[in-house]
């Protein structure tokens, strides 16, 4: 499968970031992409940094606007496309929210975000309701994509629970950068632990990994790129810059998965009867 990732610079006007994307979904599609993945909440500047109502007026009904302006896209091209929304589910209820596009354009599945960050720069639980939606694949003509959301990509047991319900990858939009206070080497170590966690759940369950991510200066905040395809041993098929925009495309093997799990049986080997208190916040 040729899977396209667009790691995009966004700027405060909206419609200007929705037709840059959608002019490199485009080029993507052209060169020959199945599938098209965009970075997390990619019509806006990150909003996040800052607690603000108005902010909520980013917020739109899915389906909206920018379900239909994508599912068209997705239409016009011919691609799978993997969007991420700021969703409007009701008044005072949102949620960070990914949505899938089929080829002729219609909604395969949503995935909202499990995982809500509360950190400096990163306010998110003033934004959105925790998903629930749980941890399920979503069911596409290129197959079962295992979609997950930025935060939700430092938790094993969030890629686990759809490695174990089929999904043939693992996706992860993402925004996520550096903390300016930070020196030079705990920037750069933040920045490969990033890319190490996902590998390693890429390992641990035989699967390829797609994590795309924002680029550039928005605020205080620096993104750093480094959107990355890896295979199912881990292996870095490709690696973005982390200061400059990307789009490309890159082949992955999705048949290489089930060599690989026969190699290391990992699921095979699971203690599932002895696993009971994973359930638990801390076990004193």
């Amino acid at each position: 499968m040729n899977i396209g990732i667009i790691q995009q610079r966004n700027i405060a006007d909206v419609e200007r970031n929705k037709e840059r994307l959608c002019k490199g979904v485009r080029q993507l599609a052209s060169e020959g992409a199945d599938l098209v993945v965009l970075q997390e909440l990619h019509n806006t500047l990150y909003f996040c940094e800052t607690e603000h109502v108005d902010n909520f007026d980013f917020a739109e009904p899915i389906p909206g606007p920018s379900t239909e302006l994508y599912g068209r896209l997705a239409k016009e091209c011919g691609v799978v496309l993997v969007s991420s929304l700021f969703e409007r589910r009701a008044p005072g209820l949102y949620h960070n929210t990914a949505v899938v596009f089929e080829k002729d354009g219609s909604i395969s599945g949503r995935y909202r975000k499990m995982h809500i960050p509360d950190d400096p720069c990163y306010y998110e639980k003033f934004y959105f309701t925790p998903g629930d939606l749980g941890f399920r694949p979503i069911e596409t003509s290129v197959g079962r994509l295992g979609l997950l959301v930025c935060w939700d990509q430092w938790y094993p047991e969030a890629a686990r629970l759809m490695a174990l319900q089929g999904a043939d990858l693992l996706i992860y939009p993402t925004a996520i950068g550096f903390d300016p206070n930070d020196t030079p080497d705990e920037q750069q170590r933040q920045r490969q632990a990033w890319q190490l966690v996902m590998r390693g759940h890429a390992v641990a369950n035989g699967l390829p990994v797609v994590a795309v991510n924002r680029v550039g200066k928005e605020g205080s905040q620096l993104f750093w790129g480094s959107s990355f395809v890896c295979g199912p041993q881990g292996e870095m098929l490709y690696e973005a810059s982390a200061q400059e925009e990307e789009n490309k495309v890159v082949a992955v093997d999705l048949g290489r998965s089930e060599q690989v799990r026969r190699w290391w049986p990992f699921l095979r080997d699971r203690r599932i009867d002895s696993y009971q208190d994973i359930t638990k916040r801390f076990i004193d």
